[in-house]
Parts: structure tokens; sequence; C-alpha cells
């Protein structure tokens, strides 16, 4: 090999080398104000009616390292209330708490700290929020927090491409 050659196939492979994806990293996470019942948007997982789903509107976002993260509020029949700031990684399939709601409506951030793979039945709410509101096959992918709502309200992500 010559010296030209062996630069030449230096060079190119410091090239693409350059354009290796790099490893994935999180952002740091603000908690959100407590959730307000007025900005709650409520979501249907599977058949089940007696209790009740909802996303507070103003918790909503989409970070740059491409997690959805958002307030779910779960109300029982009986009216017990579960609050938790959740993240969701569309990419991986993967959910994290970040903290959760007390009484006194402040947080207390979540022990484990680490991605989960979503998984289970359709009467679940993380499977729910990945497959038919915030990560559905073929849809368009969420970009910012007014795509997240609008896909709440319609019912589902590919109604989040109407105006």
């Amino acid at each position: 090999m010559t010296m030209a050659a062996f630069a030449t196939s230096l060079s190119a492979e410091s090239f693409d080398n350059e354009y290796e994806e790099k490893p994935w990293a999180e952002i740091e996470v603000q908690l959100p104000a407590f959730p307000e019942k007025e900005k709650l948007i409520a979501f249907r997982v599977g058949a089940v009616t007696d209790v009740s789903y909802l996303v507070d509107s103003n918790s909503l976002s989409v970070g740059p390292d491409g997690v959805i993260r958002y307030t779910l509020v779960v109300v029982s029949s009986s009216g017990a209330q579960n609050i938790s700031y959740e993240g969701l990684r569309c990419a991986t399939a993967e959910r994290r708490y970040y903290a959760f709601g007390r009484s006194d409506k402040t947080w207390s951030k979540a022990r484990s700290n680490q991605w989960v793979k979503i998984q289970g039945s359709t009467n679940n709410h993380h499977v729910e929020l990945y497959s038919n509101y915030f990560c559905t096959i073929g849809a368009p992918a969420i970009r910012n927090a007014d795509d997240a709502r609008r896909s709440l309200r319609y019912g589902g992500q590919p109604a989040a491409t109407r105006p």
C-alpha cells in the first residue's frame, strides 16, 4: 500500500467515525408545578371504566433527548388519586418515574431512577400512552407538547396531524 492510499484510507475511516451515533444522554429534569384540575386531559385505557386516567396538559414536554414527560393522575372510583411525573422514550419503548405527588401538593422524588421496558396488557396506561397516543407506529412523531396535547384530546396519535 502506498503512503497516499494509506492516508486516504485513514481519512475515510476518520470521517465515518465522526458520524457514528453518540450515546444517548438524558437531560436534567425539572419537576413541574403540581397539576391543576382544569388542565387535566382524560384518556382511555382499555375497557376499564371505574378508573380515570388523566395527563396534566401544563406538564407535557418533549425534550431534546427525545423523552416525552408528563404528569399522570389516576383516579379510582372511590376518588383516591395517584399522581406521578413520568417520562416515556418512544425510541426504546421505555418509561421512567421521576416523582410522585403528595397530598400536600409537593413532589417526592422516585426512589428508582431506572428506565423500564413498557410491557403488559392493553389495560396498562403505559402501554396505552406508548401505543396509541405518543409513539404510534406509522404516525408522525410527537415533536412537541402541542402535538402531545392534540393526540390526547383527539383520542390518539394519528389525529395529532389534524389542524
